[in-house]
C-alpha cells in the first residue's frame, strides 16, 4: 500500500494540499484511475498531536491516528547504496529499515546514492552553505514539507555530494511530522 503520514494538530490536519498533490502523482504514475480526497476522508480528533497514516492502493484505503512524539535526531551517518529505490511513499520500508539497522551510535542515516546526498530514513534534508539553504535535488522521495519550503523560497534544490557537508555550517531534516529541525551535532561519516 501507499502512504501518506500527515501531521495533525489540535482537530486539524496540516499542509493536506501538498498531501493531496502527492497522492494523486502517485496513483497517476502507478496507472490508477481512483482517487481519494484526504479534504473529506480525514477528521482527526479534535485534541493533541497524531501522526494520521493515509494507507491507500487501487482496492481502498485505511486511516490510523496515532499520538505523536517526536524522534530527535542529533546525529547522521553516511551510508553509501546504490541499489534503493523510493519514489514512492510505500507502507513496506523494509530496504529503508535495512539502510537504517547500519547507523551505529547514530540516531539515523543519511544515504548517498550514486555519489549524490539524497535523504535520511523518514526525512529529507537541507544543509546551509554560503547563507543559503541547500536541499538534494535528487531526494529519494520528494516530501511534502520540502515541497512546501521549496514553493515559499525557503529551501533550494542543488546537487549535493559528501563533499558539500564541509562547506556547510548546519545541517537540517524535515518531513510532514517535525517540520524542519537543524541536527545539533551533524554528520559523521
Amino acid at each position: 500500500m501507499l502512504l501518506e503520514t500527515i501531521r495533525c494538530e489540535g482537530g486539524e490536519a496540516q499542509h493536506l494540499s501538498y498531501h493531496q498533490q502527492r497522492l494523486n502523482r502517485s496513483l497517476h504514475s502507478l496507472g490508477i484511475e481512483k482517487t481519494y480526497s484526504l479534504q473529506t476522508l480525514i477528521t482527526p480528533p479534535t485534541e493533541g498531536l497524531y501522526r494520521c497514516r493515509f494507507l491507500y492502493d487501487a482496492e481502498g484505503y485505511e486511516i490510523e491516528f496515532n499520538p505523536y512524539t517526536p524522534k530527535k535526531i542529533t546525529s547522521l551517518k553516511l551510508i553509501h547504496t546504490e541499489e534503493i529505490e523510493y519514489t514512492l511513499k510505500y507502507s513496506n520500508r523494509d530496504s529503508l529499515n535495512t539502510l537504517l539497522a547500519q547507523r551505529g551510535e547514530c540516531d539515523e542515516v543519511l544515504i548517498v546514492k550514486n555519489g549524490f546526498l539524497t535523504d535520511t530514513t523518514i526525512a529529507n534534508i537541507a544543509l546551509f552553505i554560503e547563507g543559503r539553504w541547500l536541499t538534494p535535488d535528487t531526494p529519494l522521495l520528494e516530501g511534502t514539507t520540502r515541497a512546501r519550503l521549496i514553493k515559499d523560497g525557503f529551501l533550494t534544490p542543488a546537487p549535493l555530494t559528501p563533499n558539500d557537508i564541509a562547506r556547510s555550517c548546519k545541517v537540517a531534516v524535515m518531513n510532514a511530522m517535525i517540520g524542519f529541525v537543524e541536527v545539533e551535532s551533524g554528520i559523521i561519516t
